[in-house]
């Protein structure tokens, strides 16, 4: 997980880097970066600001309920990344579902998500991910929920 330090420097970097080109789509994919690194580190903000008052899952303990200490942040690290495998395996299950606009609005995204350098060919892999498993999203043969959650694909 990056921090909102971290997104405010890509945020930066895509800044700086619409100053280098002249390019029209360069220009709206970095200031769509630039955008969505300066909401995200607001979003981080947010949520180091209201961490005490969020409601929380029963299986991960309050900061006062682990024998008096606040979880260390690889914990928590840990237990956000779950979540994020278990939000993201739902999207795939469901893919085929989702509206074209949506699913547009995630690809963007996700694919907006990395090292802005490195934009076309993160697209290019989720692309073909969501291409090589079309058919597959809602066969429970193809991604079992044990499976994606791990990380580990049976279907490829």
């Amino acid at each position: 997980m990056f921090t909102a330090d971290q997104y405010r420097a890509k945020a930066a970097e895509s800044a700086e880097s619409l100053k280098r080109t002249d390019v029209p789509s360069e220009i709206r994919e970095l200031q769509r970066s630039k955008q969505s690194f300066s909401e995200l580190a607001q979003n981080e903000d947010w949520l180091a600001d209201n961490f005490d008052k969020m409601i929380r899952s029963r299986d991960i303990p309050a900061p006062d309920e682990v024998a008096g200490k606040c979880l260390d942040s690889k914990a928590v690290a840990e237990i956000e990344e779950h979540i994020l495998r278990c939000l993201g395996a739902a999207v795939i299950m469901q893919w085929n579902t989702i509206p074209t606009k949506l699913k547009r609005e995630l690809f963007d995204t996700a694919g907006s998500l990395g090292d802005v350098l490195q934009t076309a060919a993160l697209r290019g892999r989720i692309a073909r991910f969501l291409h090589d498993h079309k058919d597959e999203a809602n066969s429970a043969d193809s991604f079992s929920k044990s499976n994606i959650i791990s990380g580990k694909f049976d279907g490829a």
